[in-house]
């Protein structure tokens, strides 16, 4: 799905702001055939949960209404006509005047809703979208709505951080012309000192219309240029490289005679990816990643998407010498993505398949299986969902040189009897979407080497361990040996590179100790220094991502005192005694 733009042939304006807002409840019939009662207000984006003074908003379990009046713009007259919703978290219904014209599910990938063809400039509808934030088992996430003895409805979901819902994305009013650039796909290959850029572009046009692709480098010098599609190559290319990184721009022009009908301009990177034994290769050069599980949190907004906090966070990886991050637990906005291609960031893109995993809690400290896999949790209907969220997440990220990865899954149940056949259709479904990424996944304590079932149908293993924080708790020197006698099996038994997704303690900013005891900021930094002590004995650990960047929002649980504290900086970005570890060790060791 293409980004909305304006150019010469499309135009973009602005849905964000202030709108009417109201929580559902039984005396609301048919709300979005008139105005949203009450006086209350939402902006858009944020998401709605920590902006009122009202518990039961925060808390409120079912569905939000969001409304506002919408004119079409002077001068709209003939084109067609777009509402585009970045994110609508977790399920959406479009409603123009007393119309259902579009629904949605799943909350962190857009959709757009096409106006009617005989809309006119200067018209006005009133615009309602319904937000649902329940989730079950055939959700991506999963999670389970059970009711109270008091008769009120509470969600229970598997993953660890708020289930924070609403409009937390741009909504868009756009155009673009009858005929139209529908969708382009990027590819790259290097040969020698050759760069090949392939672009394939998908039209909705009329008999005696072409396309045309011109490649321009960052000068605005043109360098090739063709009609159709097909290979492009760019002799002495300069490649998009992790840190340097260096953006052509395919402009894709579709033509009615001699006139241009249409324009995309799409910036281009030129590498490679590929993985070779226990390495992670991009540009044919071994790569390591260094960085962060990063979720989109931040203090009243929830996960509402903001340029501000985004550069400030990107900034203070970059200064402790990072280089990658992970977009757990879900795709990001893709904001976020162009300015990692811009700026040469790696990223690890990851699906909403976060809690694939009933024995997730209970499971670290040992209990009984429970079946995740089956007709009642995670059964064919959540397998499609979570094909739906494969699917757009790479439809709408395929083209960013920063991506390098798809990340299919974060913790998923990957030992019990069911895991293999509910995946392998999934990284089926990846691979022909996308064949020139490799796959990775999760990992967690569970599922160990001997036996994890879905291992085999990934490219690159993700590990995500807590020895001497879950179990062993304070005790460095047995979770390190722990530890590293684990990753020796993973690397005897798969010889795939390992990246470890996930590993740190929890840290209470300002809480000290002289004898690093848990919970205190030295014994952050002390578990984080004696788990690289293991990495770096170990060559195919290709990567450490500690979690996590920052202390971030979590679901009403008793291990939990404001949110999990695992932050290098704390949720309002102050950094821990474990960021000077980091920074000494990334900038000066690997």
């Amino acid at each position: 799905m293409l980004k909305p733009v304006s150019n010469k042939t499309r135009e973009v304006t602005s849905l964000n702001g202030l709108w009417r807002f109201a929580v559902d409840d039984s005396r609301m019939e048919r709300p979005w055939t008139a105005k949203l009662p009450g006086t209350t207000e939402c902006p858009v984006p944020s998401s709605y949960n920590d902006l009122f003074a009202a518990s039961p908003i925060r808390d409120h379990v079912g569905t939000v209404w969001y409304q506002r009046d919408v004119r079409i713009p002077r001068g709209w007259d003939g084109q067609r006509i777009f509402i585009r919703i970045g994110a609508a978290t977790h399920e959406a219904e479009v409603y123009l005047d007393e119309q259902l014209v579009a629904s949605h599910i799943g909350g962190y990938t857009p959709f757009e809703v096409e106006l009617p063809a005989n809309t006119l400039s200067g018209d006005e509808f009133r615009l309602t979208i319904k937000v649902s934030n329940i989730l079950t088992n055939t959700s991506i996430p999963p999670g389970k709505i059970s009711t109270d003895e008091l008769g009120d409805s509470t969600q229970t979901y598997w993953h660890d951080f708020f289930n924070y819902s609403g409009l937390s994305r741009d909504v868009l009013l756009c155009y673009c012309p009858p005929g139209r650039i529908d969708d382009i796909t990027v590819t790259t290959d290097v040969r020698g000192s050759t760069g090949v850029v392939s672009v394939d572009v998908r039209t909705i046009m009329s008999e005696g219309m072409r396309t045309q692709t011109t490649i321009v480098d960052q000068d605005g010098v043109i360098i090739s240029s063709q009609r159709g599609c097909g290979p492009i190559e760019i002799p002495g290319a300069r490649l998009w490289q992790p840190g340097s990184p260096y953006l052509y721009t395919a402009h894709v022009e579709l033509y009615h005679g001699d006139k241009v009908h249409d324009e995309y301009h799409l910036t281009v990177g030129i590498r490679t990816v590929r993985v070779e034994g226990h390495q992670f290769l991009i540009n044919n050069v071994p790569f390591y990643f260094k960085g962060f599980g990063w979720h989109e949190d931040r203090p009243v907004r929830g996960k509402g998407h903001d340029s501000v906090w985004m550069v400030h966070d990107l900034e203070l990886m970059r200064a402790l010498g990072a280089n990658s991050f992970r977009t757990a637990h879900y795709p990001y906005d893709e904001e976020v993505y162009e300015y990692a291609d811009r700026h040469g960031w790696v990223v690890i893109d990851e699906t909403p398949a976060v809690g694939l995993n009933l024995n997730i809690k209970g499971g670290i400290f040992g209990s009984e299986p429970l079946k995740t896999f089956g007709k009642d949790f995670a059964n064919d209907e959540t397998r499609n969902a979570h094909s739906r969220a494969i699917t757009e997440m790479i439809q709408r990220d395929k083209n960013h040189p920063s991506v390098v990865m798809w990340c299919i899954a974060n913790e998923p149940d990957a030992a019990l009897d069911g895991a293999f056949e509910y995946f392998e259709p999934l990284t089926r479904t990846a691979r022909q979407l996308d064949p020139t990424r490799p796959l990775i996944y999760t990992n967690m304590v569970r599922s160990q080497p001997e036996t994890d079932l879905i291992a085999k149908l990934f490219d690159v293993i993700g590990i995500n361990r807590y020895y001497g924080w879950y179990t062993e708790t304070g005790n460095l020197k047995l979770a390190a040996h722990k530890l590293e006698k684990e990753l020796l099996r993973w690397g005897e038994t798969y010889h795939k590179p390992i990246v470890m997704c996930e590993y740190g303690a929890d840290a209470v900013a300002g809480l000290h100790s002289m004898d690093g005891i848990p919970w205190s900021e030295e014994f952050q930094a002390k578990f984080l220094e004696a788990y690289h002590e293991v990495f770096d004995r170990l060559d195919f650990v290709q990567g450490e991502h500690p979690w996590a960047f920052a202390d971030f929002s979590t679901g009403p649980v008793v291990f939990r005192a404001d949110g999990n504290k695992k932050g290098i900086f704390t949720r309002d970005r102050k950094p821990k005694l474990a960021a000077g570890v980091l920074r000494k060790r990334w900038l000066n060791s690997l």
